[in-house]
C-alpha cells in the first residue's frame, strides 16, 4: 500500500514535493482544508515564504487541525520553511508570526542571509544511505538549539560555527535546504519510511 502524504498546498514548492513523493512510492495529496488534515497518513510542508504560510494556515483554519495530528503522532517532514513552521521556537520570525510547532528546536529565519546569499554544498546525512545530498539553500534557516529528543543527522559550517541543518524527533523530519528541486529523492524516500514505520 502506498502511504498517503499531503502536502500544505497554501504557499511554495507544492507541486515539486507532489513529485518527489510519488517518485518515492507515496500517494500525494494536496491539503488546504481541515478535513484533508484527517485524510493523510502524514504530511509535508514545503518551502516558501514561513509568515506567509503561517498566515494562511491561520485563515485556512488549519492551525489547530495541524497541532492536534501533529500531537497524535503524525509524522511530518518540514523543508526549508517547513523546518521553521515546524520549530517551537523562532528566532527573527517576522512581527506575530508563529509557528505549528511540535518540534523541539529553536531556528533563525533568514539564517544564511538573503536571496544573494542561496548556495549549493554535497552533505552527509545520517540515515541516508548512497553518498553525498545535493542541498540547495535559498534563504535558508539554521537551527541554534534542540531539545533532548532531537537528532541532529547533518550540520554546516557557517559564520565561524556548526549549525544543524536536519533533524529527526521521532515522525518529524526536517531540513533547511530543498531536497525536492534537485531529483535526489532520497530524502523523500526516508520520510516515506518514517510514515510506513507509525502506520504498523
Amino acid at each position: 500500500m502506498s502511504p498517503r502524504i499531503g502536502v500544505l498546498a497554501v504557499q511554495g514548492d507544492v507541486r515539486e514535493h507532489a513529485a518527489a513523493l510519488a517518485a518515492a512510492g507515496a500517494e500525494p495529496t494536496l491539503v488546504r482544508r481541515p478535513a484533508e488534515v484527517e485524510a493523510v497518513d502524514g504530511l509535508v510542508i514545503p518551502g516558501g515564504e514561513s509568515s506567509t504560510i503561517d498566515k494562511l494556515v491561520r485563515a485556512f483554519e488549519l492551525l489547530d487541525p495541524l497541532r492536534a495530528r501533529i500531537a497524535s503522532g503524525m509524522p511530518v517532514y518540514g523543508s526549508c520553511a517547513g523546518m521553521i513552521l515546524l520549530a517551537d521556537r523562532v528566532l527573527d520570525g517576522a512581527p506575530g508570526q508563529q509557528s505549528i510547532g511540535g518540534l523541539d528546536i529553536t531556528v533563525r529565519r533568514n539564517a544564511f542571509g538573503r536571496q544573494v546569499d542561496s548556495y549549493e554544498t554535497d552533505l552527509s546525512v545520517e540515515e541516508i544511505p548512497g553518498g553525498p545530498v545535493r542541498a540547495v539553500f535559498i534563504r535558508a534557516p539554521w537551527v541554534e538549539e534542540v531539545g533532548p529528543g532531537v537528532e541532529v543527522l547533518a550540520s554546516v559550517s557557517a559564520k565561524g560555527e556548526d549549525h544543524p541543518i536536519v533533524v529527526r524527533q521521532g515522525p518529524l523530519l526536517a531540513t533547511s535546504f530543498h531536497p525536492e528541486v534537485t531529483g535526489d529523492r532520497r530524502i523523500h524516500e526516508r520520510f516515506v519510511e518514517l510514515v510506513r514505520d507509525a502506520a504498523r
